[in-house]
């Protein structure tokens, strides 16, 4: 199951039997998948791009290297694929990705079984905060149905009743399902206090008894919690952190990539460049052209 990412390249393929459903905001660029979407005036307030619920099936695909806009998908059945921390990983019901602008981001419907989830796309301007502090795609534990009803409100009155009132409530309802899972706030302080240690001191040699040592829990549950409040093992989540530091820095500073690998735990820098180009689908030098091109002159 786990193939390497190595090599994808941008496509979209929807089966002809994949069903979608859903609105659009306004000014969006159309694509053939949502040119039919009804327009919704209330997504505009978050920077929602489109919102919807799809049945997708085998061979459908999509595969971004160079992704804009946030995706959030929560699957309420059937099961897919999602590329996660560079390997694939299968996506079933109770269980939603997170998949952030500015990195390498890619779903697939499993051939044989039927993928049902709903998504909301942001758009976000260059002066906002994003919805979730990720850089690279995240899977966790998520319960679909209040989202996926909010969706379907929404799109009721998008193609009938129209009442701005409703539209706007569903709007709001749906923006706070996802931030529920984006900036989930039942972390344990042990766990959370962990992480901040951890990021403050990158270039440390982590391991996992060592986390667990400092957590004061066991291996066994940490890697539990982690799991279920990440959607990672505890060792993935270091490596977060480190690409999460890596990215500020590009982006940010002007230090060499040897630098920033040894202040983000690699002694070597070609195990550094390996490790960013599996998580983030650039190469350490790539990503930051790209983010100073970026740049307002």
């Amino acid at each position: 199951m786990n193939q390497s990412p190595t090599g994808l390249v941008d496509v979209t393929v929807h089966s002809p039997r994949t069903r979608m459903r859903g609105v659009r905001a306004t000014n969006v660029e159309l694509r053939p998948w949502i040119a039919d979407f009804p327009v919704c005036q209330t997504l505009d307030q978050y920077s929602m791009v489109h919102i919807g619920i799809q049945e997708a099936i085998a061979p459908t695909r999509i595969v971004r290297t160079k992704q804009t806009t946030t995706y959030f998908l929560a699957c309420f059945g059937g099961r897919g694929r999602v590329l996660i921390d560079g390997r694939w990983r299968v996506c079933r019901e109770g269980f939603a990705c997170l998949l952030p602008a500015h990195t390498l981001n890619a779903f697939e419907a499993v051939p044989g079984s039927r993928w049902e989830f709903c998504w909301a796309c942001y758009q976000r301007p260059a002066e906002q905060r994003p919805i979730a502090n990720a850089t690279t795609p995240v899977m966790a534990r998520f319960e679909a149905l209040p989202l996926r009803s909010a969706i379907l409100g929404l799109m009721y009155e998008c193609s009938g009743p129209g009442q701005p009132t409703l539209m706007q409530e569903w709007t709001d309802l749906i923006h706070a399902y996802v931030l529920r899972f984006a900036q989930p706030s039942d972390q344990p302080d042990q766990l959370r206090m962990l992480w901040e240690r951890v990021a403050s001191r990158l270039a440390d040699d982590w391991t996992l008894a060592r986390l667990a040592r400092e957590a004061g829990y066991s291996n066994e549950h940490l890697r539990r919690l982690c799991r279920r409040q990440l959607g990672r093992s505890p060792m993935h989540q270091v490596t977060y952190l480190r690409m999460r530091r890596a990215c500020e820095l590009l982006g940010a500073t002007e230090q060499t990539i040897e630098a920033i690998a040894f202040e983000v735990g690699y002694h070597n820098p070609f195990v550094f460049s390996n490790a960013f180009t599996k998580w983030i689908g650039w190469r350490p030098s790539d990503y930051r052209r790209k983010k100073f091109s970026a740049k307002p002159k």
